[in-house]
């Protein structure tokens, strides 16, 4: 079979060097990988690297072999178009139809799904102009993914810094696997997603928790984020890595994961609550460590229920077509207890699964049944959690309205 074939764009930005690592992830997994870098990327890294890493002849000039006529053809046989790095001057390039290069030629006959990875220093980021670029290249379909937070050039540290290459080439596995629709079904939306398990304070050393691992809610937000959505995860006490192209927002407790996911929603098309909030946290936080006593046994713990996000956020949506997603952890008597919290929630899609100390908890695969506000229910078998995400994802994009005009301009 052909390989997938994959135009990796490269703009003059410091982090070209970090496109090497993604060329050699997809050209080691069997893509066929042409570079197409601008004539500032090769300041940084030379042709002769994209040439001996590619296989291919790299040239960033639409003059190069003119009778191929390489500005038409490269954009037209390729399965997938990946810019990474993404200056601010490519981006607003991209965005306005500028052709002035052979990659911003690519770019404009590619009919493919089209990866935008940006990174920049943080206040040109955060500029409206950039903002309004970034929406713009959303709003016809392009996947941009958001810029890491950490360490920029010099001594700078902020959002901005490109996304870890192997997070990057998972995310283009993920579209190259949507079969290769050039407009992504989640294109323009903003959607939120919890993950993990929020830990309930009960004194300096002691906490209640769950043993939700957050790895679901990272499935959702990885594969909402191919599927060319901008993704808020709001996660609780994981310790997994920020996946890339995806704002993330770090809490401990139940109150704090609230308070963050009624910020995030104020403008979010779905919310997917895959969190373990704990139902209940101690009344009273010891400012020092319980101490145990002899011959004395502990005084009881008295708890206080926290509030139940789902059913707020579902009651209280923030627009009228906004899509609430939320999860069921069940031992026993599973789709019973499904289909009373649903009804019980007010949200339009519950993901019941079977949990137990060996079950679902830190695993990799999931098995689940999706049930629906209307009754329908889908059940997904055992599998990847990416699947199930995926499956959650196919439920929420029919039910999102059409956007209004403007609506997808959103970024933040």
């Amino acid at each position: 079979m052909d390989k997938p074939k994959v135009v990796l764009g490269v703009s003059g930005g410091i982090a070209a060097y970090k496109a090497c690592e993604l060329l050699r992830r997809l050209t080691e997994s069997g893509h066929d990988v042409r570079v197409v870098p601008t004539a500032s990327a090769l300041n940084f890294v030379g042709a002769a690297t994209w040439s001996a890493l590619s296989g291919h002849p790299v040239s960033t000039e639409v003059w190069s072999d003119v009778h191929e006529v390489p500005h038409v053809r490269i954009g037209q046989h390729a399965d997938l178009v990946v810019v990474a790095p993404a200056t601010a001057d490519m981006l607003a390039k991209a965005a306005h139809g500028l052709a002035d290069d052979l990659l911003t030629n690519t770019l404009l006959t590619a009919r493919c799904p089209v990866v935008f990875a940006p990174a920049m220093h943080t206040e040109m980021w955060e500029h409206p102009a950039t903002q309004e670029n970034v929406a713009t290249l959303r709003r016809r379909g392009a996947v941009v993914i958001e810029p890491a937070v950490g360490r920029l050039t010099g001594a700078d540290t902020g959002k901005g810094r490109l996304p870890d290459p192997d997070q990057i080439f998972e995310l283009c596995r993920r579209v190259l696997a949507r079969g290769g629709a050039a407009r992504p079904d989640l294109a323009g939306r903003h959607v939120v997603v919890s993950a993990g398990g929020t830990r309930e304070p009960l004194d300096p050393v002691r906490y209640l928790g769950n043993r939700s691992s957050g790895k679901q809610g990272y499935a959702l937000a990885r594969t909402a984020a191919a599927r060319g959505a901008r993704v808020t995860l709001i996660e609780a006490n994981t310790g997994l890595p920020d996946p890339a192209g995806v704002d993330v927002v770090h809490v401990g407790t139940a109150v704090q994961l609230r308070e963050a996911v009624l910020k995030a929603a104020a403008d979010a098309d779905a919310v997917v609550m895959a969190a373990a909030v704990a139902d209940f946290r101690p009344a009273a936080y010891a400012a020092g460590k319980i101490k145990k006593k002899d011959g004395q046994e502990p005084a009881p713990v008295a708890l206080v229920r926290n509030p139940d996000i789902l059913a707020e956020i579902s009651a209280e949506r923030a627009r009228p077509d906004q899509v609430v997603v939320g999860f069921a952890a069940e031992t026993d008597d599973v789709l019973a207890n499904g289909r009373e919290k649903l009804r019980r929630k007010g949200c339009d899609l519950l993901v019941v699964n079977e949990v137990g100390e060996r079950k679902t908890f830190g695993a990799e695969e999931n098995e689940a049944v999706v049930l629906a506000a209307d009754g329908a229910e889908t059940p997904v078998p055992y599998g990847p959690k990416e699947t199930l995400a995926d499956t959650v994802w196919d439920l929420v994009a029919p039910r999102l309205a059409a956007p209004a005009d403007g609506d997808s301009d959103k970024t933040g």
